[in-house]
C-alpha cells in the first residue's frame, strides 16, 4: 500500500509567490479535494518590486482562467515587448532584446545565419517586435499564421502588489483559507519534517506539505531545515537594490529599460499609473546613500514614495524541496531581475510541483527530480544573466573590469566558444531563453562570430538578399498597421487589420 494522500497544504508567506502557488493549487484541486491555507503577516509585508514578466506568464494566466483585460485594468498593467539595454556593450550604445523572432528561418536554417552573410542593415530591422517597441505600438498576436502579426510576442508589466491581490481574490474565491498572523515557532515530527507552525497569538496550523514563500530568510527551508545556500556572487556580484516609484511623464512605453551604471544598472518599468524604478548595484563599489541619490537624480518624474533598500546574495538553495517543504520565490533563491525572471521562476516552481505532486511518503526519487529540474532552470537563467556582464567592452570602472575578465561557468564558456566560430547556438528543448534571445544579447553587445555556417555560405546569395528585403518590408507594413500602445490600453483590440 502506498502512503496517504496530501490533505493539508500550508503556504507560508503571501506576495506574488504565495498567492501564485495558492491560485494554482486551488485550480488544480477543486474545493474539498485538499485544504489550502496561506499564512501572511501585515507586519512583514512583501518585497513587491518584481513588476516585469516574460511571455510564459500568459500561459499561467490562461491556466488560471484569468481574463487578461480585467487583470490589466486591476493591476495598472502595460504590455511588454522586450527590454531596451543602454550602455551595456559600451557607453553610448543601445540594443533591444525582443520577445519573438528575428525574421523567419529560411530553408530550415536559423535566420541570423542568413543575416550574418549580408549584414546590409541592423538585424533589429527584421524583428517585428523590436520595431513595434521603438514605434510605441502594440497589438496582440494574430491567430492567423499567415498574418504578420502572428509573429508578435509579449509579456506584461504590472504592479506586483496589485497582482498578488488579484491572485488572492482568485484563490480565496476557490476555497483557499487566508490566515493573518506572524509565525513564532515551527514544530517538526520524528522524520524532521515540518509538522506545524505556531502564530504569535498561540494558534497552531498543521499541514502535510508546506510551501515556503517567506522571502530571503527562508523561515522553513533554511531557518528550520538548514538546507544550505549556493552563493553565485563571484559571478554576479550585485548585492543591493534600491527601488522607488515615480510619476509618469508621458505615455507608457511597451518595454522595460535597463541602463548600465558604473556600479550596477538601473531599471525603468512603465505602468499605467506610475513608473517603477530601481538601481541594482554592488556595495563594494558604491554606498547605499550614493546609489539612492543616483537613482533619485535619474527619475523621469517626481518620486511617489520613499526609496526602499533590499539586500541579497545571488544564488539558490542547495535543495528547493527538502523533506515536506518546497521553497518558492526569494526563499528558493535569487537571480537578479535583469531579464525579469523572478516571477517566472516562481511559476516554474509551482508548475513543476504540480507535475510531481507528492503523497505523504515524500519519496526520494520525486524530490530529487524536482530539485534536478529546478536547479537546471536556475542555472540556465544564471548563465544568461552572466552573459550580459561578461560580454561588455566597458573598462570605465572596477565593476566592469571585473565582470569582463572573470572566469565564467563552463556551461556558458562552451556556448560562447561555439558561437565565436560559426555563430551557432545549440540549445536544449527545455531551455527558457531561445535562440533569438541569445542572438539579441550577443550581437547587441558586440560579439561577432569569425565565420558563418558553411551551409548558408554556399547558398544562392541573390535569393537570400531578396528574401531579406521582403521580410524587412513586411515588418515595416506590420508595424504601421498597429495601434499605439496607449490606444490599445484604452481600447484593447480583438481583431487585427489586414496587412
Amino acid at each position: 500500500m502506498g502512503a496517504d494522500p496530501i490533505r493539508r497544504v500550508v503556504i507560508v508567506g503571501g506576495g506574488t509567490a504565495g498567492w501564485m502557488a495558492a491560485a494554482v493549487l486551488a485550480r488544480q484541486f477543486p474545493a474539498g479535494g485538499i485544504a489550502i491555507t496561506l499564512i501572511e503577516s501585515a507586519e512583514i509585508g512583501t518585497v513587491g518590486v518584481g513588476e516585469a514578466t516574460i511571455p510564459p506568464i500568459l500561459r499561467l494566466n490562461r491556466l488560471l482562467g484569468i481574463d487578461e483585460d480585467a487583470m490589466v485594468r486591476a493591476t495598472g498593467a502595460t504590455y511588454k515587448l522586450g527590454i531596451e539595454f543602454r550602455d551595456w556593450g559600451a557607453i553610448g550604445e543601445r540594443y533591444f532584446h525582443p520577445f519573438g523572432h528575428f525574421g523567419a528561418d529560411l530553408d530550415g536554417i536559423p535566420f541570423h545565419q542568413h543575416w550574418l552573410c549580408e549584414r546590409d542593415r541592423p538585424i533589429a530591422d527584421y524583428s517585428l517586435v523590436t520595431q513595434a517597441a521603438r514605434a510605441g505600438r502594440f497589438v496582440r498576436p494574430s491567430d492567423d499564421p499567415n498574418h504578420v502579426h502572428s509573429r508578435m510576442a509579449y509579456a506584461l508589466h504590472f504592479d506586483a502588489v496589485r497582482y498578488a491581490a488579484f491572485l488572492r481574490e482568485q484563490a480565496c474565491g476557490q476555497g483557499v483559507t487566508r490566515i493573518e498572523g506572524r509565525i513564532v515557532d515551527v514544530a517538526q515530527d520524528d522524520r524532521g519534517h515540518v509538522a506545524s507552525v505556531t502564530l504569535s497569538d498561540g494558534r497552531q496550523v498543521a499541514g502535510d506539505l508546506f510551501i515556503d514563500c517567506s522571502g530571503f530568510g527562508g523561515l522553513l527551508i533554511e531557518q528550520t531545515l538548514k538546507t544550505g545556500y549556493e552563493d553565485w556572487s563571484h559571478w554576479l556580484p550585485m548585492d543591493r537594490a534600491v527601488a522607488v516609484p515615480c510619476a509618469s511623464v508621458g505615455p507608457p512605453t511597451p518595454y522595460t529599460r535597463s541602463t548600465a551604471r558604473p556600479a550596477g544598472w538601473q531599471w525603468r518599468i512603465p505602468l499605467q499609473h506610475r513608473t517603477g524604478n530601481g538601481y541594482v548595484y554592488c556595495s563594494k563599489h558604491i554606498s547605499d546613500d550614493e546609489a539612492t541619490a543616483d537613482l533619485l537624480a535619474a527619475l523621469d518624474g517626481e518620486a511617489m514614495a520613499d526609496p526602499r533598500l533590499l539586500r541579497f546574495t545571488t544564488g539558490r538553495r542547495k535543495r528547493f524541496w527538502n523533506g515536506n517543504v518546497v521553497a518558492l520565490g526569494l526563499a528558493a533563491g535569487f537571480v537578479e531581475p535583469l531579464e525579469s525572471t523572478s516571477i517566472h521562476l516562481v511559476q516554474r516552481g509551482v508548475v513543476t510541483l504540480m507535475s510531481l505532486f507528492p503523497d505523504t511518503g515524500f519519496d526520494a526519487a520525486t524530490t530529487a527530480e524536482y530539485n534536478r529540474l529546478m536547479t537546471r532552470e536556475f542555472e540556465e537563467v544564471r548563465d544568461f544573466i552572466i552573459l550580459h556582464y561578461h560580454r561588455t567592452r566597458r573598462d570605465d570602472s572596477p565593476l566592469w573590469n571585473h565582470v569582463r575578465t572573470m572566469d565564467i561557468p563552463d556551461t556558458l564558456a562552451r556556448r560562447l566558444a561555439l558561437f565565436a566560430e560559426h555563430g551557432r547556438l545549440m540549445l536544449d528543448a527545455e531551455e527558457l531563453f531561445r535562440e533569438p534571445s541569445w542572438i539579441a544579447v550577443l550581437l547587441g553587445q558586440g560579439a561577432q562570430p569569425r565565420g558563418v555556417d558553411p551551409v548558408v555560405a554556399a547558398m544562392d546569395a541573390d535569393k537570400r538578399r531578396s528574401q531579406l528585403e521582403r521580410i524587412a518590408a513586411v515588418v515595416g507594413r506590420g508595424v504601421a498597421a498597429m495601434p499605439t500602445h496607449a490606444a490599445f490600453l484604452a481600447h484593447p483590440a480583438r481583431r487585427e487589420p489586414s496587412v
